[in-house]
């Protein structure tokens, strides 16, 4: 019989940035309903939520990992960086930014890659990080993101992604507690450990299915009552 793969979602909003969702409600939704073993909690500009949702889930003793993440805006795009202890400062060149992420042992992954619209790191900019020093190199890009900004453009990402040898990971960049889990990732093992090495050796896979139109904008129309 073949071993489950591990899954998971690794871009995650809450209320503490520009989610619908507090931190509880996600770790209950996720324990109750989902097939995940690990999430990351991305809220942009800060950790605070992330840390506090990954001591509950210690503390509580959940069936699945929560890892410390930013969706850090760079000069260059929107960038993930996962397994933090710090927060890392906004507002720099994509490449200070991803030795920032090293520097402190975290993997950095540049988020809904390739649109073109500032928030979105472009792939000349990717190409010119790829060949410096590999602590300025991007870890992985995100191939599948299921928003109306990634979906355009999943095809160029996943081409991108082939021909200049990245590792691809999907996340759902949930925003609301129904989109957790409609963009994941497969990886050998089950651990957030298991999820990072598979990430670094390239053994990863990305899934999910896109939102529609209407879930969309549900989505922007509860962001609007909540903020």
């Amino acid at each position: 019989m073949t071993e489950r793969l591990g899954r998971a979602d690794l871009h995650i909003h809450t209320l503490a940035s520009d989610g619908t969702a507090g931190v509880l409600e996600i770790l209950d939704h996720v324990e109750a309903n989902l097939d995940l073993d690990v999430i990351a909690i991305t809220d942009h500009e800060r950790i605070d939520a992330a840390l506090a949702g990954q001591a509950i889930a210690r503390d509580r003793g959940l069936r699945f990992e929560v890892v410390v993440g930013e969706e850090i805006t760079t000069l260059g795009g929107h960038l993930l960086g996962l397994w933090l202890e710090t927060p890392v400062r906004p507002f720099r060149s994509l490449r200070s930014t991803i030795a920032a992420i090293h520097d402190q042992g975290g993997l950095a992954i540049p988020a809904h890659p390739l649109v073109p619209y500032p928030l979105c790191a472009q792939g000349f900019v990717l190409r010119r990080l790829l060949a410096d020093e590999p602590r300025f190199r991007p870890d992985a890009i995100e191939a599948f993101n299921p928003t109306t900004l990634g979906r355009p453009w999943h095809g160029r990402v996943v081409r991108f992604a082939e021909e200049v040898g990245l590792p691809r990971v999907g996340n759902s960049d949930a925003h609301a507690l129904g989109a957790i889990g409609s963009g994941w990732t497969t990886f050998p093992g089950r651990t957030a450990e298991d999820a990072r090495a598979a990430i670094r050796a390239g053994t990863t896979h990305h899934h999910g299915s896109f939102h529609g139109t209407s879930a969309q904008l549900e989505t922007f129309r509860e962001q609007l009552r909540k903020y």
